[in-house]
């Protein structure tokens, strides 16, 4: 048997990481073409970006463009692995003879091309995934963007679209739902101005009641506090009864779900709901704005998941990443529900110009809450 000389503990090798399968699957790919240029036709529809190696794909890339040499000539001689190598070798400078003669030694079968094909647009499709995940997730973090919805959709639409051309190239099977373990949600980060702006809702909605029957597109889900949530949840409760809303009516549904505790007595939740300013539109589609950004970072998380796992079949990664999105895109409809012109057919009334819907200044609140009352 032949000899493996042991490594010692800090050697450097033991800190390379070892070759992605992808790899291999180069390495005996482009045997298999230098071996049988004919079996190129076999690798449709594999283009050079596809490839992992910059070297490799500069050596495809030659493959591709040079014409194939005559079969019996080939087998006779090297002249047409030179042409190959010298065409490559300007874009690969690392590139030699002895690299050729060993991806000739390495390729398996040569028949097999297709099959190695296949595996390069596997990975590559995983990484193209993998990459635009990551910019949908940086662009959901960026708060200097001037119209973050728009930018955040747009990322997820060319998500879409990836997918949408990935289907056609990948053979459904069984089973075609990732099996990894998805990240836990990262708790989402309030602020004391996205706090503020969640009880300027509550104030505003309790003061103007009629504008909140229209205002289905906002769940408690798209809370950030608990309280906030509950509240919201009596409110709307209080108005789609048909009920009279006011800061002690409120009180009084708040008390029947039990959100009075001894840190929260009915003073401060009627102060909570008294002092209103501006439209609880206006509030609500911030409130609504924040969840949409958050859950694409969440839907970016679940992506990245699905492609760092090796185990997951380009279908998989395709079924996963769809309903990743359609998470997203349920909050992308109630976005356009809230943003929308309002008509005559939708039943909403038109806003009233003492509470226009872009939001007051801060110092106007004491003054609409004393007009209120």
């Amino acid at each position: 048997m032949p000899h493996t000389p042991e490594l010692d503990e800090d050697d450097d090798l033991d800190r390379v990481p070892a070759p992605k399968p992808v790899h291999y699957a180069e390495q005996a790919l482009l045997g298999a073409l230098l071996l049988e240029p004919a079996r190129l036709a076999d690798t449709e529809p594999l283009i050079a970006q596809h490839f992992d190696s910059h070297t490799h794909a500069m050596l495809f890339t030659a493959i591709r463009t040079l014409p194939p040499p005559d079969p019996a000539d080939h087998a006779k001689d090297t002249a047409w692995l030179n042409t190959v190598l010298n065409h490559a070798r300007p874009h690969a400078p690392g590139l030699n003879a002895s690299y050729l003669h060993t991806l000739v030694q390495f390729c398996p079968l040569a028949k097999h091309a297709a099959a190695y094909a296949k595996m390069i647009r596997a990975d590559n499709a995983r990484r193209v995934l993998c990459a635009h995940a990551e910019r949908l997730a940086s662009t959901a973090a960026d708060p200097g963007l001037p119209n973050p919805v728009a930018s955040v959709l747009g990322m997820a639409d060319d998500i879409g679209r990836v997918l949408d051309s990935l289907t056609g190239q990948f053979v459904p099977h069984p089973g075609s739902f990732p099996r990894t373990a998805l990240p836990p949600d990262v708790p989402r980060q309030a602020s004391e101005e996205d706090l503020d702006e969640e009880r300027l809702l509550l104030a505003t909605a309790t003061a103007y009641p009629a504008e909140v029957r229209h205002m289905r597109w906002l769940t408690e889900a798209d809370f950030l506090l608990p309280l906030h949530s509950a509240l919201w949840q009596s409110i709307t409760a209080l108005v789609h009864r048909g009920g009279m809303v006011d800061p002690v009516t409120v009180l009084g549904e708040a008390q029947h779900r039990g959100l009075l505790t001894g840190t929260l007595t009915p003073k401060d939740l009627m102060a909570l709901v008294s002092t209103p300013a501006g439209s609880p539109e206006y509030w609500g589609e911030k409130i609504l704005q924040r969840a949409l950004i958050a859950r694409a970072q969440a839907v970016a998380a679940r992506i990245t998941a699905y492609t760092d796992d090796p185990a997951n079949t380009p279908h998989q990664l395709i079924t996963g990443s769809r309903r990743a999105l359609a998470d997203l895109n349920a909050l992308r409809t109630r976005w356009n529900r809230a943003t929308a012109p309002k008509s005559a057919s939708t039943g909403a009334p038109a806003r009233s110009g003492p509470r226009p819907r872009a939001g007051p200044p801060r110092q106007t609140a004491v003054t609409a809450a004393s007009s209120h009352r």
